[in-house]
């Protein structure tokens, strides 16, 4: 097939998805695509291509600390108009199908998948509504309580707009707090607060970019998270944790955390698992031609929590879904070609 990669974009999981892009176009050309790598935010936005089976690219690291947004405005004039006319969208028409490979911002929240679907561009992944129905955290808790999945109280709060809500002070006075975005993803900004005055400064990091606030009870037990490929649960994959919270320096640097696939826990706790995962991926609008993963974190009983669930969870070489599929028994070429024929299902 003659396939298109989205990567790279505005967000700031942008290094997370440079490095996405080029394992999916490695991939791809193991399976003999043909592949046209492409970075809409980019000065120049075709990063390679047409590339043919027997071509190679470079593996690209994420950095320990996501990029600075200083440049997001510019970033997204690029995208907007990269993504509407000019030799990108020449390239998207002629592809047969689009692999999305971005992850946050306009590439997740729906922003694309509208743009490639007003156009009658084939693409891989959920479109517009269930991405932009999991995109926010808040909304998304409420979908899921709202189906009969365990999810945590929750908060939210639009620093500088208001002050603290009464309902962000009763969480926190009932003990430590995990406060992040209300919507953004491979937990960029996540933070263990314990003090009003950590709050307050936590509050001031964000309220420079305008971010809404989720506020939930921190969960002080084990974390895991299951993918859902169309119909298909994969294993379940443990994150042991050596940081109080699973951030994106820890998500992304081989070594920060253990992560164990199958994890280690008896069958009817993994199939609790999968059974949930499969719930939250139908109940926000997720089809048999998308995936997902849904991440859960434990409470001090050992209960498990829905904590959020991720339209286009990442496929880096240290990613989780890729872990996953190695638990079913698939290679990383395998999960991608499998990607690539749900889009044509």
């Amino acid at each position: 097939m003659h396939v298109v990669i989205l990567c790279g974009g505005e967000s700031p999981e942008r290094d997370v998805s440079l490095a996405s892009g080029r394992s999916v176009t490695q991939a791809l050309l193991e399976r003999g695509h043909e592949v046209v790598l492409v970075d809409p935010a980019a000065v120049v936005p075709v990063l390679a291509g047409p590339l043919r089976p027997g071509d190679t690219v470079e593996a690209l690291g994420v950095a320990k600390a996501p990029p600075s947004l200083a440049d997001q405005q510019q970033w997204r004039r690029r995208m907007y108009a990269a993504l509407t006319g000019g030799p990108v969208l020449d390239h998207l028409r002629a592809a047969e199908v689009v692999f999305l490979a971005l992850h946050g911002g306009w590439g997740e929240d729906g922003h694309v998948q509208a743009l490639l679907e007003m156009a009658g561009i084939p693409f891989t992944g959920a479109g517009s509504a269930p991405c932009a129905a999991a995109w926010h955290k808040g909304r998304t808790q409420a979908v899921l309580a709202a189906a009969g999945l365990p999810v945590v109280e929750r908060a939210l709060w639009r620093p500088g707009i208001v002050d603290v809500p009464e309902s962000v002070k009763r969480l926190l006075a009932a003990g430590p707090v995990v406060a992040k975005p209300a919507a953004d993803g491979s937990r960029v900004s996540v933070h263990r607060v314990d003090s009003l005055p950590r709050l307050a400064q936590v509050a001031a990091e964000v309220h420079s970019g305008g971010v809404e606030l989720m506020v939930e009870p921190f969960l002080p037990g084990r974390e895991f998270t299951v993918a859902v490929l169309g119909d298909q649960v994969l294993p379940v994959v443990e994150i042991e944790l050596t940081t109080p919270v699973f951030d994106y320096a820890a998500k992304y640097q081989p070594g920060a955390t253990s992560e164990v696939c199958p994890a280690r826990v008896p069958d009817d706790f993994a199939s609790r698992l999968q059974e949930s995962a499969l719930h939250a991926h139908r109940a926000l609008g997720f089809g048999s031609d998308s995936y997902s993963r849904t991440d859960f974190r434990c409470d001090a009983d050992g209960e498990p929590m829905c904590i959020e669930v991720n339209a286009l969870p990442g496929m880096t070489a240290t990613s989780l879904l890729p872990l996953a599929a190695s638990g079913a028994g698939w290679t990383y070429p395998d999960l991608v070609q499998r990607i690539l024929d749900l889009a044509g299902s």
